[in-house]
């Protein structure tokens, strides 16, 4: 699997720079909502879609004696935000962080509400990263979250409430923030087991054909990881948080499955700490490989360049063209090569050279120079 990039929220424009505080201001290119209301006891399920607040009012007055939960997926409309706020009289400061999309996960708690952030992060189709805010409102029997795609990302949470089998129809809003959330942490396990195939394919890759790929294909990884860290250590935090409230809203049956997703936050923890120790011996071997790589043929041309010195220093003696008599006077001068005029002086030299070269590589043989060239 090959990572194409990591696709970042669109972020908040310069100009809302100084805006009040608690002003929903939502980026233009935000997907207009839709609403799916799950209104649900121990007897029954009752669902209803749509993209109107009037839905929700609509089942709020049929069902008086149901948990409700809301799902809004899509942040394009600021009056919905606004207008839930007003119903379930919600402080503008939260719904400021459900439109602000850039939030780390947090667990808030209010007089008669609780709020809860979280980041939901995998890969899409095309292997790109996406990285979206999902928001939870939980009060007395409701619980509204927010989600920016239409996406679905929580089919097996609805395949439960339709089922109706254990504590999901029977403990509350809390446990359907609790649900939710555990949702998101199995995401978080099943991007790790793909970046773990990832990871194994590019140490295959190493082992036998690297490249410069390979840190490419690292890097990337490595910034998946990072990703994931930034997102699983306040969520750590923020599973915590909620084990430690005294909120009525998360009962003691909720905190029991709260620590047992407690694990798993630690377990997703100790996976990115020990892929990430992978990712940085991959780098460190492949420059490793490289730099051995280097000296090996940095080896072989200082052995080739000592083989041709002493050649190259007898080719340049009788390379002097020094006269042995001097062309004016007949004068023979004995100091001036004697033997450029040997009949057989050109094979004396070569039988020499060609000798001084055999007796270097049998010296440079037997003190291993060779080996593993």
């Amino acid at each position: 699997m090959i990572i194409k990039r990591i696709r970042y929220n669109p972020r908040r424009k310069a100009g809302n720079i100084g805006e009040r505080p608690g002003a929903v201001i939502i980026p233009d290119d935000a997907v207009k909502p839709l609403i799916s209301i799950f209104s649900y006891n121990a007897k029954e399920l009752i669902s209803s879609e749509g993209k109107d607040i009037k839905i929700i009012l609509d089942q709020f007055n049929k069902c008086t004696d149901h948990t409700h939960w809301i799902q809004v997926r899509g942040l394009g409309d600021a009056s919905l935000i606004e207008e839930i706020g007003s119903i379930l009289t919600i402080n503008p400061l939260v719904l400021e962080d459900i439109a602000n999309i850039h939030q780390r996960p947090k667990f808030d708690e209010y007089d008669n509400y609780v709020f809860a952030v979280s980041r939901m992060i995998y890969f899409s189709k095309d292997y790109e990263l996406t990285n979206y805010q999902f928001s939870a409102l939980v009060k007395d029997n409701i619980i509204i979250t927010f989600e920016e795609t239409h996406e679905e990302n929580f089919k097996a949470v609805k395949n439960r409430l339709a089922v109706g089998k254990g504590a999901i129809r029977t403990a509350g809003a809390g446990y359907m923030c609790y649900a939710l959330t555990d949702t998101i942490l199995d995401c978080y396990f099943v991007l790790l087991a793909q970046l773990g195939d990832s990871l194994d394919a590019v140490e295959d890759h190493l082992y036998s054909n690297a490249n410069k790929s390979i840190m490419y294909e690292t890097q990337q990884l490595k910034r998946t990881l990072i990703v994931l860290r930034r997102s699983c250590w306040p969520e750590r935090d923020k599973i915590n948080d909620m084990l430690r409230t005294e909120s009525p809203l998360i009962t003691k049956e909720v905190k029991i499955f709260l620590k047992d997703a407690y694990d798993h936050c630690i377990q997703i923890m100790d996976l990115i700490e020990s892929y990430k120790e992978i990712t940085s011996s991959i780098m460190d071997i492949y420059l490793s490989m490289v730099s051995n790589r280097m000296n090996e043929i940095m080896k072989v041309l200082t052995i080739i360049s000592a083989i041709f010195i002493p050649l190259t220093f007898i080719a340049g003696v009788y390379g002097m063209n020094f006269s042995r008599i001097d062309p004016v006077t007949n004068k023979v001068m004995p100091d001036n090569l004697p033997e450029l005029y040997n009949p057989h002086g050109y094979f004396y030299a070569l039988g020499g050279m060609f000798l001084i070269g055999i007796i270097q590589v049998i010296i440079f043989w037997k003190k291993g120079w060779f080996n593993k060239l």
